[in-house]
């Protein structure tokens, strides 16, 4: 999910986890510990969401902004509107693995730092470079990996699934409302105002973390939310990870390539006042989230997520070529409501085909390479996309989103069915491989030592709906 992606803020997150669930035996349920799971899940929830919405209030507002700062062109303002997915993606995996040696609220609490300092810079700045440093040191604060590895620290396998639909659920509901407080919050209090609001948020981020946030017993790593060193190499040269990690690429770049012009169409080109924008992304938010809806249940029930996939990409060519020859403000509202139904069902897709996709023991590896190319989209959108407006003007940036959308479908196209399998966790002890893919509906099976408990961590890919778990607890329970 989430996704932020899990790993680095994914507003995918959630859907990713509507697919996955994990088991872990030998861990008494007790009421006490729910408590402190559901406490940890809302105040972790309530850390992205703030940092989400300090990250993206700016986006529908920022370009009609930045065309008045001094020094400022096309290439500049993409480049401030990216930067950030640049140190996003550079720093997300190294602070992830870093709190897993200091510990994870000391990671957190030096990004979310990070992140203050960086909203201030940007506040403050009254050029375009100065906008620039505090974007890349906002992102720099990547707290996500800390953030979720803090989660499954905080969680038992079995009860995750909830804690970080939770978080997932604050992450997609944070993106959409930052696309409509952005406008209403320039008009009260200007850009600046957003920026020191972000570093308002960060600090307030702080205070939940050290005050609401459980400490966990103990800290330790993931395989199945962590980037692991020794699978990066298999996950590298996995052809049909790399088409996905293509595609969330792709999907962020014509993001940002969108709303690099679009609030400068808008007001421009169309004559809608900046502080009137939420009008059209409130409605066009809700209609292509009702829009979606069906094809997800399509896609998961009547097992067509390729088709429905391929659909959503075609939604975002033609969403781009209506962008392309929109005259009036009907055209550019009917190109956004298509935009983000295909936007959505890709967001919702494309992580769930990573957990389809990926080798059990190799989930959360292949979850960071994910985020990352997601954070490098963006920066590359940003400055790709600002050199296309600096070059050849609106029409360019949608020209040059579109020719990126052409070649991901053709990479689509040529993707394999997935397998619809569920990731499922066991702890067990003195129990075989050859046992385990004896159960009827378990597919692939690897046995991991715990180092934490006796005994080994059993990672399944299992078909659920013929799957015997019956037996395979007993397995388990028999150990």
């Amino acid at each position: 999910m989430p996704t932020f992606s899990i790993f680095g803020n994914s507003r995918s997150t959630y859907f990713l986890i509507q697919s996955e669930y994990f088991h872990r035996m030998k861990q008494p349920a007790t009421d006490n510990l729910a408590a402190q799971e559901r406490r940890a899940a809302v105040s972790l929830a309530m850390i992205y969401a703030f940092r989400m919405l300090g990250l993206f209030m700016i986006l529908p507002v920022f370009a009609l902004y930045a065309e008045h700062l001094p020094g400022a062109t096309p290439f500049l303002m993409g480049l401030a509107l990216g930067i950030y997915g640049l140190t996003q993606a550079l720093l997300q995996i190294p602070f992830g693995m870093w709190s897993d040696r200091i510990g994870r609220k000391p990671v957190i609490l030096i990004g979310l730092l990070l992140f203050a300092a960086g909203s201030l810079i940007a506040g403050s700045a009254h050029s375009i470079e100065g906008i620039i440093v505090g974007r890349a040191i906002q992102g720099a604060g990547a707290i996500a990996a800390a953030l979720m590895a803090l989660a499954a620290d905080l969680s038992r396998e079995e009860h995750r699934t909830k804690m970080m639909a939770m978080i997932g659920a604050s992450i997609g509901a944070s993106f959409a409302l930052s696309m409509v407080l952005g406008p209403l919050v320039n008009d009260w209090i200007g850009i600046s105002g957003i920026f020191y609001s972000t570093a308002g948020l960060a600090l307030i981020g702080i205070a939940i973390l050290y005050l609401l946030v459980p400490d966990p017993i103990k800290s330790h790593f993931h395989r199945d939310t962590e980037v692991e060193g020794q699978s990066l190499r298999a996950v590298l040269s996995n052809t049909q990870l790399l088409r996905l990690d293509a595609g969330i690429f792709t999907l962020h770049f014509v993001l940002m390539c969108v709303f690099l012009v679009l609030p400068l169409e808008l007001h421009n080109v169309m004559g809608l006042d900046v502080d009137k924008h939420w009008q059209i992304y409130l409605p066009v938010f809700v209609l292509s989230l009702i829009i979606m809806v069906p094809f997800i249940i399509i896609a998961e029930s009547k097992q067509a997520m390729k088709a429905v996939f391929n659909i959503a990409i075609v939604a975002l060519i033609f969403a781009t070529l209506l962008f392309l020859s929109s005259q009036t403000l009907w055209v550019v509202v009917a190109a956004l409501i298509l935009f983000f139904t295909g936007f959505n069902l890709l967001e919702a897709s494309l992580p769930s085909l990573i957990a389809k996709t990926a080798p059990a023991t190799q989930k959360g590896t292949a979850m960071g390479m994910y985020s990352s190319s997601q954070f490098f989209g963006a920066f590359a959108g940003g400055t790709v996309g600002g050199y296309a407006h600096q070059t050849w003007g609106i029409p360019g940036v949608y020209a040059t989103a579109l020719v990126a959308l052409c070649f991901w479908l053709l990479l689509a196209l040529t993707m394999k069915k997935p397998a619809y399998l569920s990731t499922y966790l066991l702890n067990v002890s003195d129990v075989s491989i050859e046992q385990l893919l004896a159960v009827e509906g378990v597919v692939e099976a690897s046995l991991i030592e715990d180092e934490n408990e006796s005994g080994q961590v059993a990672y399944l890919k299992v078909k659920k709906h013929i799957l015997d778990e019956e037996k395979l607890l007993s397995l388990a329970g028999s150990n």
